[in-house]
């Protein structure tokens, strides 16, 4: 049963940093792709990242140069280090996994319960 943990949301201000973490647990790192996406207007939810076993990274446009992905085999967690937040950056982050290389696409069949972030101005 795979199993998927967020921390790390809280309240910053605009130009703040925040680091996501999501545990995984029953997670098999053989061949794999997390992400993190959120809630968009007109969407369910919209990619943020993504990382793959193939060496992959995957970035939405409006988080290049301000978002990194990164994975810690050793402790079966994924992170979102989070720089020059900006207010429309408010929103619950979830991270998702999967055996399928998904990227950004919303097909993952696993699902964590989700991190709020908020940024103030």
């Amino acid at each position: 049963q795979v199993q998927l943990v967020e921390s790390g949301g809280g309240s910053v201000h605009s130009g703040g940093s925040l680091r996501l973490s999501c545990a995984t647990f029953g997670y098999s790192y053989i061949s794999y792709c997390l992400g993190w996406f959120r809630p968009a207007p007109g969407k369910e939810r919209e990619g943020v990242a993504a990382i793959c076993s193939n060496g992959s990274t995957s970035y939405a446009d409006s988080v290049k140069g301000r978002f990194t992905i990164s994975l810690d085999n050793a402790k079966h967690t994924l992170y979102l280090q989070m720089n020059s937040l900006k207010p429309e950056d408010t929103a619950m982050y979830y991270c998702a996994a999967d055996f399928v290389n998904y990227g950004l696409r919303l097909e993952y069949n696993y699902w964590g319960q989700g991190t709020q972030v908020t940024v103030s101005s």
